[in-house]
Parts: structure tokens; C-alpha cells; sequence
């Protein structure tokens, strides 16, 4: 039976609206969310992308955040003495022999950046950043483990199902973590995919260190992270006394 063409629009609507929420998602996810087969969901995605409201990938589909969101390269230039000041305080609590994570983004950077200065050795280093892992892989004494995931090349990370197994697996002393926002309540992120991976994260992780300049703090992002607790530790070039007052 055809399946009346406002049925059709109706469901294309939700899909692009589920990709706009969760920024990425693999045609499984969709499947499962919208009960829909994978031949449908693979046909609404096909329109989608037609009328360029979507970019497809193998196994799945971005919203154009993708291609407005600024890349990793031009993100290396914002707030650079913020996130120096950060890395300088986030190597305190690294120690030879420690399994580290290391997250994403230009801030996490930084702190590998200063981690191959310093040369804190024997280390584990777990990522999905590409940066990270190829800026840290011929460190003497740094063993280097990337996530399996896909590929998102402006933001030079892996993401998807395979890269929150992978992350899951793993035992960390220390994790380092960057995000868009952080209030009284807890840790904000702007993507749903970037969110699950740094949980399988925060599952196994004996510390975790947020590390945000102040512009995004006292801010939210769509996708809730994580509450405060006891091993979870805000890093920011302000003061702690400057941190929780904006916070409060």
C-alpha cells in the first residue's frame, strides 16, 4: 500500500529534527527510534541530503552542523592563553604510569601539547582525536591506543557505536574532557555521539578533569553531560573562588 506522500513528509520532519538534536546518528539509531526498516530510513535520508538539510555518512547522518561548526584548525586559534593556562594546571594531576583519556577538541589539545613538553613518562594515552593521538604517538615512553569510530574530518575525531565500545573497555586513572557548559546542576555538551562516548568515559575513570574556558561558563549546551560529584574536577584559567561564584 502507498504510504500517503504527508505521511512521508511528517516522518522525513522527525528524522531531521532527531539529526538536529543529536547532531549525528547511524541508520540503526534512526531505525530504532523512528521503527522504521532500513531501506526507509535509508530512502528518507537520500531526500534529506537531496534537499540539503543533511550530510550522509557511511553508516549514519550529520545535520549541516557539520559544515557551520567551526573546524578543529580554526578552533586553534580561540582563547589561546585561556587554554594554556588550563593544560598548565591539567598536567598537575598527571603522574608517570597513569591510563590517561584524552578527549577531543583544541583545549585537550592543549594538554597534550604540554604532556609531550614535559615528558611525563611511562604513559597510556586513550583518544578519539586524531590530533592527539598523531601529536603524541612518537613520544618516547607514551603508548598511544586510538578509538575505532568514524571519521568526522573537521573535527578530526572518530565517533559512532564502535568508538564508546572501544572507550567502554578501558580502566582510566585520568580523564581529560572538554565542554560547551557548565552551572550549578552539572557538565554540558552540544552533541548526543560526543556525550556517549565521554560516559562509557566517565564509567571507568578514577578522576576527570573538565577543562572549558570562562566563556562557557554559567552556560548550557543541549546535551546534559554529567552532575557534580566528588571526581569530577572543573578546570578553568579563572580561580576556583571565580569559578564557583559563576557557577553558584
Amino acid at each position: 500500500m502507498r504510504v500517503p506522500i504527508e505521511v512521508v513528509n511528517a516522518r522525513r520532519e522527525q528524522l531531521a529534527q532527531l539529526l538536529q538534536q543529536n547532531r549525528y546518528l547511524s541508520v540503526h539509531e534512526l531505525c530504532a527510534q523512528l521503527k522504521i526498516s532500513e531501506a526507509t530510513a535509508r530512502r528518507d535520508l537520500a531526500a534529506l541530503e537531496k534537499a540539503k538539510r543533511i550530510t550522509r555518512t557511511h553508516g549514519g547522518a550529520l545535520v549541516d552542523f557539520n559544515l557551520r561548526f567551526p573546524s578543529f584548525q580554526q578552533r586553534q586559534h580561540e582563547a589561546v592563553e585561556a587554554k594554556r593556562q588550563i593544560a598548565a594546571q591539567a598536567i598537575s594531576h598527571v603522574s608517570p604510569g597513569m591510563t590517561v583519556y584524552l578527549d577531543a577538541g583544541t583545549t585537550v589539545f592543549a594538554v597534550a601539547r604540554l604532556l609531550l613538553e614535559r615528558k611525563i613518562r611511562p604513559l597510556t594515552v586513550i583518544t578519539a582525536s586524531l590530533p592527539v593521538a598523531d601529536l603524541l604517538a612518537d613520544g618516547e615512553g607514551v603508548k598511544v591506543i586510538l578509538s575505532g569510530g568514524e571519521y568526522l574530518r573537521r573535527q578530526s575525531v572518530l565517533m559512532g557505536k564502535t568508538t564508546h565500545k572501544v572507550l567502554g573497555e578501558f580502566s582510566y586513572d585520568l580523564a581529560v574532557m572538554g565542554a560547551e557548559g557548565a552551572n550549578g546542576e552539572g557538565v554540558w555538551n552540544s552533541q548526543a555521539d560526543v556525550v556517549k562516548a565521554q560516559q562509557s568515559v566517565l564509567r571507568h575513570a578514577r578522576q576527570i578533569l573538565v577543562c572549558m574556558d570562562s566563556s562557557k561558563l554559567g552556560k548550557t549546551a543541549p546535551i546534559f553531560l554529567s552532575k557534580w560529584s566528588g571526581k569530577l574536577t572543573l578546570v578553568s584559567e579563572l580561580s576556583q573562588e571565580q569559578v564557583q561564584a559563576i557557577l553558584r
